[in-house]
């Protein structure tokens, strides 16, 4: 509470601890007002999905679990949720944030009213939750549709690509190198596929590869790559699917120090260099998660009710986009000025 008021405590940390908890306000048009706006005034390039890992010592913070986080490869007690950014290379702002329930906060009724979590609610993993948030944007929130950049395990790959792509949704997912892909093009024979992993379909292209020439610009918050290399490609279907087959997708490769990285897209429009641009924008999310968002406490709601979680983030995501705009303008912001 403390550090969204920017007061050493008194009756500003009291009154917000109580609009915070216990005030039955809307947050969703408050992010659906503060994204218009920062929509407009940032011009962002893209919508980046950022996960949010929240360790906690206790087990009364809604959500919290002893779960184990495939980001940090090991099981720990904490809150997952995730964060939709606006962002562009001068500037990163969350408009929105999902928490992701375990099963026993949504399934158990004595812990579901006691952290008030609607009936509507459901137990979804943090991918579901962005996905979900994702179309709601989208669909709902009348702003002007960026490329949606997030990181997706295998498992999820042709889940994620096809509901997105069914709405017209335009992504650049990281994946890993291992992959599974099929060049995209006339449809093999049964049993004729030739199912290889990204990495290797792509090394077998380098001798197509050119070095890039990048236009002198300021780019801080993108390591440019060595050389970078596009194909069409096709995803395995999933066991059970009714899909018929499976729509063609972007794999995009770049070669730079730290080891390729790979993305699958549905914007076969752009030149290679363009969407890693747009991909390298999380680097601008990490930065200013660390830099602002965390400092004015993203992590430090000890509440056991899910709307005051919500009520918490969308007070630090205000509070971020003033000192953000303020940061555009050369005026270092607090978000709200000391008595």
């Amino acid at each position: 509470m403390r550090k969204i008021a920017g007061h050493d405590g008194g009756t500003i940390e009291q009154s917000l601890q109580q609009f915070i908890s216990k005030s039955p306000w809307k947050w969703v048009p408050v992010r659906h007002a503060l994204a218009r706006h920062l929509d407009y005034l940032l011009r962002p390039q893209a919508w980046i999905v950022e996960p949010l890992v929240i360790p906690k010592s206790g087990a009364h913070s809604v959500g919290v679990e002893r779960q184990f986080v495939p980001r940090l490869g090991k099981v720990t007690n904490c809150q997952q949720s995730v964060g939709i950014w606006l962002a562009s290379e001068r500037v990163s702002c969350p408009i929105d944030w999902q928490l992701a329930l375990p099963p026993q906060w949504t399934s158990e009724p004595e812990q579901r009213d006691r952290a008030a979590i609607p009936g509507h609610v459901r137990s979804l993993t943090p991918t579901q939750c962005a996905v979900d948030a994702i179309v709601n944007i989208a669909e709902e929130w009348g702003l002007r549709r960026q490329p949606v950049v997030m990181e997706v395990h295998e498992t999820d790959l042709f889940t994620v690509s096809h509901e997105l792509a069914s709405r017209s949704i335009p992504f650049i997912l990281r994946v890993s190198g291992s992959t599974t892909v099929r060049a995209a093009g006339p449809e093999p024979a049964a049993g004729g596929e030739h199912w290889v992993s990204a990495r290797h379909l792509l090394e077998s292209l380098k001798s197509q590869l050119n070095s890039l020439g990048w236009p002198e610009r300021n780019r801080p918050y993108s390591q440019e790559p060595t050389a970078l290399l596009d194909t069409r490609v096709c995803l395995p279907l999933p066991p059970g699917s009714a899909e018929g087959r499976s729509r063609p997708f972007v794999l995009l490769g770049a070669w730079v120090e730290r080891g390729g990285e790979y993305w699958i897209s549905n914007i076969d429009q752009l030149p290679p260099a363009a969407l890693f641009r747009a991909a390298g924008l999380t680097q601008r999310v990490a930065k200013d998660l660390t830099g602002v968002c965390r400092p004015l406490g993203i992590g430090d709601f000890e509440g056991r009710s899910f709307r005051g979680w919500h009520h918490h983030v969308t007070l630090v995501s205000v509070a971020q986009a003033i000192t953000m705009i303020g940061k555009m303008r050369g005026q270092p912001v607090r978000a709200v000025p000391p008595r």
